[in-house]
């Protein structure tokens, strides 16, 4: 089949025979390579289980487990004539015969029916069913849980809490002393995150080592070297000629005078390398001024003390570096010290709790997989389980997952494994171009130093790794890809690989780049108006200005109908959710510009993510749930009457709070309750749930029952519901941590700001507005770049690795030593080259159209405008008259060719609630409650019996009598008092006489010739009968029979008595026992409707047995009916 060459070399990588390294570029298929290699996969009959697909994110497994199982499902409803076309498009070039439309066909139910589904999962979803699988190996609890940032934060700041409450806090006093925050938050964050570089034990020469010094070298020894003892002199003698000279010596006079040398320490090395040597921006940064301090002038006043002077300049140079080095490693020693105890703690506070952060998941599988006691074991049993490992966005990986992958995939690269001659294979699909998450860990060099080591390990197996590229892009128009390519130009590729190409596969598709004029930075404004808010940017803000203009540009495209490709020959009017807005970071120009768009009236998503708290549904619910914990808070009371969920507006509340007689404003509203029937009706109903349910259930019942949700959205807009939901799920994390309280959860939330993310992928026809890191695999007809002007890098990591893998502990600029400055370099040049990835993929996002933009100050040439603004010059861009100022602009193809069609209006009505949706559930009625054979009246014992006890007592002594007839038949005869003793004992029970009393009574029972036959292995012991009896009006009766003796034809029912006084006959038993082994009798004929039902009372006193009539014990059942 002839294929296009795009095409083919997508067929080329999804060969499932071959171990393929694939680059691919920025939208050049790579999803639906992945997609179709696991289906061939299938097809080559390898079993779902045996594959594994390691993706990045859970949105990606999701995408692409949809688009697998949408395409098998396709497959097996597709007649052969098309199926078979569908199977050729795929590569399947040698024939598809009858057989193999078969097994397409039964892919789905397949795949659908593996055991845990196909494995298709993030790395980290991966490591957590590998420890779950073999817990005991890993050292975890098989039922433990994945921590998210906000417990792991509280349970650090717990421990660090125990540090500094120790009797002799070492380990934190000596972090406090270089601390110079306000919290230890972050800093604990990053030494968990960088656990691995930590030494478990304190190693000072290692550390003296890598910043150049010598073990045991002090500050005293450096001061030794510098001072040696007539520096005061040398300053007595130089202080008064600076001062009769310029205007400069002046100044260095008066810093001398301040500097005692007489008692020197570090501080005094510091004040005096601020007068003796360079500046930081100095020719020969930090050098002694010899021969240009002092001034000329004043050295000719000084001529004898020149020489020493200059020579103390100089102790004063050399010793500079060994003082910074010396603070640095004692500062970074404070560290090691400090994890040495933070991180013990940590770890076991983690394992009580059966927690593991998303770190322990990939260190803890790696562990396993690398335990010399377990490894061979585990990979044993894996290998039996994966036979082709497939990985996405690996370009993302950090180098702790790369060797989880590399041990799975150690077994078969080698040729050895648990099952021979089974094909197996590798497949890694990423772009170096592309890694964005090097905050996550991602290591952009990691892919090609990965690809190098699988080569070189697939040599030894027939089956060597090909490598590929995809460079075809099915995206973007060749206007947009031209420019990119113009911008990462040959000596602009820092960071992104050695080659930047790119085809459109679309390429008679029109495109358009284009760059606005930027706005120029505003001058301060005036002073506002002091009732102003202090945030509110002035109008004339060239943010506000920027943000302004791409609201008014998005609608007048909008309005003046401009069109936009809608396949080959058709093009069709733009539309709101044709926009997507990329910025670097969530700054003011961020909200400015999701502000300016609802100002312009624009259908908008809203931010891609929102902070909780600062959500006003959220700070209404919150208002809400306040004044519920404390009805006394009157303010929180006033907002929660004020927001949609009462709608009371500032008269009604004035009205109620001013001037008024009680303390508490509830106090008034329930004075005044028939005035605000509705309002105090839910406020008091809410007060009474509030004590029994949990934040959840309060939440989700103001929402449901109390009609808030619907208020809320109706207010506020669909974004609202975000919020909502995110406070929902707030109330679940904190009961599955907490012990749940109103209080405690409003405590807990308002702790700590919580940010989530929201989907905007699917956000429907509105603008988006997110980072460029949050839309990483999405795509826009049309993409603006506003925020392309100047930005600075900054360094914000406390915690910095040498080469020699060595954590060490950030420094201020000025007082670091070249290893720390070092390592802050190497994290600025990995800074600026994730900044250029940044770039490309933000432009590779536009399918049609770019739009560049800028506000403020540019970078000389190094921000993100200025580098597109240089790439558009190479692509050929032309001047363009904006209508507000002159731009440029590159364009291919024809944007008016192509039949203009109109875009169906979906209108989606609001579903249709039933009435009885609305209406509120009818309360059922009780059923009357089972009755129990002893509530049916009548006498229980005969007149003057139960002399010596109280009713009570006769009853526990009945029941510790049945207790021993229950389970001593079971024992041997032997055992019997040991097991009385057993049953009996307890903190209130029997004394040892009352025990031996009732053991008597119960052997005499049990030792009776005539009660034997009840006491066999076939007798049933304490068997509870329900039953519904006509004769008690149908009214539910529930008892338990002390034996019940079944046999062929006849059922036996025998109840225990412990009365003191036993009758002579049936006829004289009182009527209350009468009436209940009647009702047992009736229960049981129900029961066994073909056996004849008997009754019988074993009196324990005497050991007899006596029979019941059954006309007897019915007429006595006859007789409770008309109790």
């Amino acid at each position: 089949m002839k294929r296009d060459a795009a095409t083919e070399r997508q067929v080329q990588a999804a060969n499932p025979g071959a171990s393929t390294w694939l680059s691919a570029n920025a939208g050049s298929g790579k999803t639906r390579v992945l997609t179709d290699r696991v289906a061939r996969l299938l097809l080559n009959e390898v079993l779902p289980q045996h594959i594994l697909c390691l993706t990045y994110t859970k949105a990606a497994a999701s995408e692409m487990q949809n688009r697998l199982f949408r395409r098998l499902g396709e497959w097996a409803m597709l007649d052969e004539t098309k199926l078979r076309k569908e199977l050729v498009n795929l590569g399947l070039d040698q024939g598809v015969d009858d057989e193999t439309l078969r097994r397409a066909r039964r892919l789905f139910a397949r795949a659908i029916e593996t055991p845990g589904g196909l494995k298709i999962q993030t790395i980290h979803s991966f490591c957590a069913s590998l420890l779950r699988r073999f817990p005991l190996e890993a050292g975890v609890s098989p039922q433990f849980v994945e921590m998210d940032d906000r417990a792991a934060r509280r349970l650090r700041e717990d421990i660090v809490e125990n540090l500094a409450d120790a009797p002799v806090p070492v380990a934190f006093d000596g972090i406090a002393r270089w601390f110079t925050g306000d919290d230890l938050s972050k800093l604990t964050g990053e030494i968990a995150k960088h656990r691995t570089l930590l030494p478990k034990a304190l190693d000072t020469e290692a550390v003296f080592k890598e910043f150049g010094l010598k073990p045991g070298f002090t500050i005293d020894a450096l001061l030794a070297e510098v001072f040696l003892g007539s520096e005061h002199v040398i300053l007595g003698q130089l202080i008064p000629a600076l001062r009769a000279g310029s205007v400069l010596d002046a100044k260095a006079a008066e810093a001398l005078s301040l500097i005692d040398v007489t008692k020197p320490d570090a501080q005094t090395l510091r004040a005096l390398e601020g007068v003796f040597l360079t500046g930081a921006s100095a020719k020969v940064p930090f050098s002694a001024k010899i021969g240009t301090f002092p001034t000329k002038g004043t050295q000719k006043t000084i001529p004898d003390l020149m020489t020493e002077l200059e020579q103390f300049m100089a102790r004063v140079e050399g010793a500079r570096e060994r003082r910074l080095g010396l603070g640095s490693a004692e500062k970074s020693l404070a560290l090691h010290q400090f994890a040495t105890e933070f991180l013990p703690q940590y770890q076991a506070a983690k394992l009580r709790h059966g927690w593991l952060d998303f770190d322990d998941l990939i260190l803890k599988a790696r562990d396993l997989l690398t335990n010399p006691g377990v490894a061979e074991w585990v990979l044993y049993r894996l290998d039996g389980g994966i036979d082709h490992i497939l990985v996405d966005e690996a370009q993302d990986t950090s180098p702790v997952q790369w060797q989880v992958i590399d041990l799975l995939a150690q077994e078969f690269t080698s040729g050895r494994g648990a099952r021979a001659n089974v094909e197996r294979t590798i497949f890694v699909v990423g772009d170096k171009k592309q890694s964005i998450y090097s905050f996550q860990g991602a290591d952009p060099d990691g892919f090609d130093r990965m690809r190098e080591h699988f080569a070189e390990r697939l040599k030894n197996v027939s089956n060597a790794l090909q490598e590929l590229l995809l460079e075809y892009s099915f995206r973007s128009s060749d206007a947009v890809l031209r420019t990119v390519d113009c911008t990462f130009h040959e000596h602009a590729r820092q960071g992104l690989g050695n080659e930047v190409t790119h085809r459109a596969f679309k390429s008679e598709m029109p495109g358009r780049v284009d760059l606005w004029p930027v706005i120029e930075k505003s001058e301060d404004p005036e002073k506002p108006h002091w009732a102003d808010p202090v945030d509110t940017p002035s109008p004339e803000h060239h943010n506000v200005r920027l943000a302004n203009r791409v609201a008014s540009e998005i609608g007048r495209l909008i309005r003046n109908g401009e069109t936009l490709e809608d396949g080959p020959g058709t093009r069709r009017k733009v539309r709101a959710g044709d926009f997507l807005i990329l910025v670097q970071r969530r700054s003011a120009l961020f909200h400015e510009i999701i502000r300016a768009c609802k100002s312009a009236g624009l259908p908008i998503a809203g931010a891609d993510r929102l902070k909780v708290g600062g959500e006003l549904a959220v700070k209404d619910l919150n208002a809400l749930l306040s004044f519920l914990a404390t009805p006394e808070d009157s303010l929180s009371l006033a907002c929660a009457l004020r927001s949609p969920l009462f709608g009371w507006d500032e008269k009604a509340i004035y009205g109620v709070a001013a001037g008024r007689a009680e303390k508490y404003l509830w106090e008034t509203l329930r004075k005044q309750k028939d005035q605000f029937g509705d309002t105090f009706e839910t406020l008091d109903a809410l007060r009474s749930d509030a004590d029994f349910l949990r934040p959840y259930d309060l939440i989700e019942r103001i929402l449901t029952r109390h009609d808030g949700r619907r208020k809320l959205i109706a207010r506020l807009g669909e974004e609202a519901e975000d919020g909502i939901d995110a406070l929902l799920s707030q109330a679940l994390a904190y009961e599955r941590l907490e012990v749940p309280s109103l209080t405690g959860f409003l405590t807990w939330l308002s702790s700590d700001e919580v940010e989530i993310k929201r989907q905007l992928d699917s956000a429907g026809d509105r603008i988006r507005v997110m980072t460029v890191h949050g839309s990483k695999g999405l795509e826009a007809p049309i993409v603006i770049l506003p925020d392309t002007g100047k930005r600075d890098i900054r360094i914000n990591d406390e915690i910095f690795e040498t080469p020699d893998g060595m954590a060490i502990w950030k420094t201020a600029k000025a007082e670091s030593a070249k290893p720390v400055l070092a390592a802050n370099e190497r994290l600025v040049v990995k800074q600026q080259e994730e900044r250029q990835r940044l770039l490309y993929v933000a432009m590779t996002r536009a399918e049609q159209w770019l739009i560049t933009c800028a506000a403020g100050d540019l970078a000389k040439g190094e921000s993100w405008y200025e580098r597109i603004a240089g790439g558009m010059e190479r692509a050929g861009a032309e001047d363009h008259d904006f209508g507000f100022g002159m731009g440029k602009r590159v364009q291919t193809g024809d944007w008016s060719a192509g039949e203009l069609t109109e875009a169906p209006v979906v209108v989606t009505p609001p579903p249709s609630v039933p009435d009885w949706a609305r209406a509120r559930a009818v309360t059922p009625e009780k059923e009357a409650p089972a009755l129990s054979p002893s509530d049916l009246g009548g006498a229980k014992i005969l007149p003057g019996d139960g002399a010596g006890l109280d009713e009570e007592a006769a009853k526990l002594r009945g029941t510790r009598l049945h207790l021993l007839l229950e389970h001593l038949p079971t024992y041997d005869r032997s055992e019997w008092a040991d097991v009385s003793q057993s049953l009996l004992s307890g903190d209130e029970g029997p004394t040892p006489n009352e025990i031996a009393a009732l053991l008597a009574e119960t052997e005499t029972v049990l030792t009776a010739p005539a009660l034997a036959h009840l006491f066999t292995a076939d007798a049933l012991a304490e068997v509870d009968v329900t039953a519904t009896l006509p004769d008690l009006g149908g009214q539910p009766l529930h008892g338990t029979i002390d034996r019940l003796i079944i046999e062929e034809g006849r059922v036996l029912a025998v109840d225990y008595k412990s009365n003191a006084m036993v009758p002579d006959t049936a006829n004289d038993v009182p009527d209350g026992l009468l009436r209940q082994m009647g009702a047992y009798a009736a229960a049981l004929s129900a029961v066994f409707p073909n056996k004849t039902v008997e009754t019988a009372i074993l009196w324990t006193r005497t050991a007899t047995l006596m029979p019941l009539p059954s006309q007897l014990v019915a007429q006595a059942l006859g007789r409770a009916t008309t109790s």
